[in-house]
């Protein structure tokens, strides 16, 4: 950084004020700008661990020395944030030296942290031990009271539980400290030397730091060879049990979805980056953008409507019943539920119908899929996207604000109104007056029916807004459909429900989980007239739901959990245990059964009791065990694996002896 600022002082020319021109030093300036910003988050991070290193000091009389010592000696977090700040309007004013001249400044500053830390991590660890067995124990000096003797197992047990890399870090750091610092009894003395040491440590032109680099760099190598592969943030792996649920769960969708008459439809996993751009309002930043791969610039798809509407588009098709389970990714931040790649279950109906016709079936469908997936209570918000636009008008909104203050309202199941309403005026720049206007209405939620009734009572303003008026006629004709059809009862009218997604054009509803597992929505979808029209020149109205089935895969989990449901990870019938080494034996009882279409599994081992654990273990319900006295005797052994009974039958009654006692007829 030095020389850097040498020769920028050397080259350039420099003007009035010391500062250097040209178009050198600005690129220059530019790239180590984010330098700047990476040392100020590292020094503030590492000044908050070093401090935290310390106050978990067992020792008191340690921690109390240290802290002293890191209260006088190590730079503070305010002068790093000056520091930072200083070199950052240094670049915005173009004084480039004065800049390189900053960054130096802290680059050494981050430095001294970083060795803190180093040096408080390595007392935490290890160097208390190390001061008290070189200094006598001048610290204590008496015995080791009760709360001593608790923090020294805290000790012993951290030490064991430390990585092979971490352990082999401490030694060298270990050695390398009591060569450097000589004899010095007095602890105090010997944590300031220590300071030194490190710090000189970290120092690139210092010997020293070559061999730090050297072993960092042998225990990485060592590492990459016994590091266990790791899963991608966001995204997590399906098997046995967890995917026996999985494949009930997607069987009981499909035969719902084909109940209605859908068709299946199957979409690239990514699609033309301009296709998707300019269809999610402020949820765009969370698409997954693909490196450039031949000219075309393509993204990882967000969800399944929007292929589908480029579909239909791309194939002029007019009328279309549209079912599709499949992945889609979000560059979101993954917690309880939430993931950054899950699957999507769509139910689509495009095309012209009768008004609401569609909507009630969409609806209707969506509460048959989580009835029928017994996930326990929930309720469907729904709203009208024109009722909500109605809203806005009467409460003053411009209405080239209504998508951004509906992104803003579509928080509401996780902010406060006051949180919201901060954001609208602050941030997005509504009047307070107008904010509260719209806390007013989102407040209102209830019965379909009953509170439809009481938005069109005589003096409302909804009725006299066109938009409102055309939604709250849509919305009655829903309700009683939904409540002819005995699932209005699930159904509450809510005028907080939003829906950020910018292709909405009428009726949007949301499906929320009521029980203890927390996972926010679980199914969602609307209408979205204008979204095909969007790649043709053709519009095709069109109304969905889409089921987010990471959520209910963790709420099914959860429930089979608390009542200790067992699950089981096959569906196997039969498991054949062969006890002689014969595996052409095995093969032809084994077929004969995947013939006659029993599901069977086998294994070829002498060990009786290896085949009976692998049956109890995964429950299947019947074994049939041939050894070489079966094989002799031209008979099978035929076990009920749960009741522990057996009984022998004649070889070649045994498939009918099988298909008789799963199908549960008597003999």
């Amino acid at each position: 950084m030095e020389l850097l600022q040498n020769h920028l002082i050397s080259t350039f020319v420099t003007g009035k004020g010391g500062f250097a021109t040209g178009g050198t030093c600005k690129a220059l300036a530019s790239t180590f700008s984010s330098l700047s910003q990476a040392l100020w988050y590292l020094g503030k991070g590492s000044w908050s661990r070093a401090k935290l290193n310390i106050d978990a000091m067992p020792n008191d009389d340690i921690r109390s020395s240290l802290m002293e010592m890191f209260n006088r000696e190590c730079p503070m977090v305010d002068s790093l944030g000056d520091l930072f700040m200083s070199s950052s309007q240094a670049c915005f004013r173009e004084h480039y030296i004065e800049f390189f001249h900053q960054l130096n400044v802290l680059s050494v500053m981050v430095r001294k942290i970083v060795s803190w830390e180093a040096l408080t991590s390595f007392v935490s660890l290890e160097g208390s031990e190390l001061i008290e067995k070189l200094s006598g124990d001048v610290f204590s000096g008496v015995e080791m009271n009760g709360e001593s003797a608790k923090a020294e197992k805290k000790t012993e047990k951290r030490k064991k539980i430390l990585g092979k890399g971490t352990a082999v870090l401490l030694q060298f750091l270990k050695d390398r400290l009591q060569s450097l610092v000589g004899g010095a009894v007095d602890p105090s003395a010997r944590l300031e030397k220590w300071v030194q040491a490190i710090y000189s440590l970290l120092d690139p032109k210092h010997p020293g730091f070559h061999s730090l680099l050297k072993k960092v760099k042998e225990i990485v190598e060592s590492n990459e060879s016994r590091r266990l592969p790791k899963i991608a943030k966001g995204t997590r792996d399906c098997a046995k049990e967890q995917a026996a649920t999985r494949e009930k769960a997607f069987s009981i969708i499909e035969r719902v979805f084909k109940r209605h008459g859908a068709m299946a439809l199957y979409t690239p996993v990514f699609e033309l980056r301009e296709t998707l751009m300019g269809k999610y309002g402020e949820d765009s930043k969370l698409i997954y953008d693909l490196a450039d791969q031949g000219g075309e610039l393509c993204s990882l798809r967000y969800d399944l409507t929007v292929p589908f509407a480029r579909y239909v588009a791309m194939n002029g098709i007019t009328s279309f019943r549209r079912r599709q389970i499949a992945t889609v990714y979000r560059r979101d931040n993954p917690s309880k539920g939430r993931y950054r790649e899950f699957y999507q279950c769509d139910f689509d109906i495009a095309g012209q119908y009768e008004t609401m016709e569609p909507d009630f079936e969409v609806v209707k469908v969506m509460t048959e899929l989580l009835d029928e997936l017994s996930i326990g209570d929930y309720e469907v918000k729904l709203n009208h996207r024109k009722l909500l636009d109605g809203m806005l008008d009467i409460c003053g909104v411009p209405p080239e604000k209504f998508r951004t203050i509906c992104s803003s309202i579509d928080k509401l199941d996780k902010q406060s109104f006051e949180q919201i309403r901060k954001e609208m005026v602050e941030e997005k720049g509504l009047t307070v007056e107008t904010a509260d206007k719209i806390g007013t209405f989102v407040k209102e939620r209830g019965p379909p029916l009953e509170l439809l009734s009481k938005l069109k009572q005589e003096g409302s303003q909804f009725l006299e807004n066109k938009g409102s008026l055309f939604a709250l006629n849509e919305l009655e004709i829903l309700f009683k459909a939904l409540e002819k059809s005995k699932c209005i009862d699930k159904v509450i009218l809510d005028l907080s429900l939003a829906r950020g997604l910018d292709y909405y054009t009428g009726v949007i509803f949301e499906a929320v989980f009521k029980g203890a597992t927390q996972v926010g929505s679980i199914a969602a979808g609307g209408r979205y007239d204008n979204l095909i029209g969007m790649f043709g020149t053709k519009q095709v109205p069109a109304v969905g739901v889409s089921l987010g089935i990471e959520r209910v895969f963790t709420i099914m989990e959860q429930l089979q959990k608390d009542r200790n449901q067992a699950i089981r990870a096959t569906e196997t019938q039969v498991y054949v245990a062969i006890l002689v080494r014969d595996v052409p034996l095995a093969a032809e009882v084994v077929s004969e059964l995947w013939s006659s279409g029993l599901n069977a599994e086998f294994m070829v081992n002498k060990r009786v009791m290896k085949h009976i654990e692998r049956a109890k273990s995964s429950r299947i319900p019947w074994m049939v065990i041939v050894g070489e006295r079966e094989v002799n005797d031209g008979i099978v052994k035929l076990k009920d694996v749960e009741a522990a009974k057996e009984e022998e039958i004649p070889r070649d009654r045994l498939v009918e002896e099988l298909q008789r006692r799963l199908n549960g007829t008597a003999a």
